[in-house]
């Protein structure tokens, strides 16, 4: 018996994340602790997970043609995901999550969806040969 597939449709950020003692107030400018670079968007978290706990994921999901997006696809790739699906936006940018996360463990997110806004029931439709060849779970 074949393997069947996970399919998860939906949001990949580039995070950029930046510790600070407390937030800045509207008009601050302040000095963060540190500062980390990573993958995220709800479900590219989700996919990764699965993917991690052995599942044979696909993923579907909007990038820009931008360095973020060429990282994020990568990254993808190296983990395993099947991304094959995925929508590849030229001239738009790709998601970004800009998170500040306070000394107490709070966090504060600005998202700019990018290309992620460009994932539509449209495009679904038109891959959906594709999505019906996976043998979903």
């Amino acid at each position: 018996m074949s393997k069947k597939k996970i399919l998860v449709i939906g949001s990949s950020n580039t995070d950029l994340i930046a510790k600070v003692k407390n937030f800045p107030l509207a008009g601050e400018t302040i000095e963060g602790i540190a500062y980390m670079q990573g993958m995220g968007g709800k479900r590219a978290n989700q996919a990764i997970a699965a993917h991690r706990l052995g599942g044979d994921v696909s993923f579907i999901t909007s990038l820009g043609d931008d360095a973020n997006g060429k990282n994020t696809l990568l990254h993808y790739k190296e983990e395993g995901l099947d991304v094959s699906s995925s929508l590849i936006v030229n001239g738009v940018s790709s998601g970004t999550a800009m998170i500040f996360v306070d000394e107490n463990g709070e966090n504060c997110i600005v998202i700019t969806p990018g290309a992620n806004n460009m994932l539509t029931s449209d495009y679904i439709l038109k891959i959906e040969d594709d999505i019906a060849t996976l043998k979903l779970y």
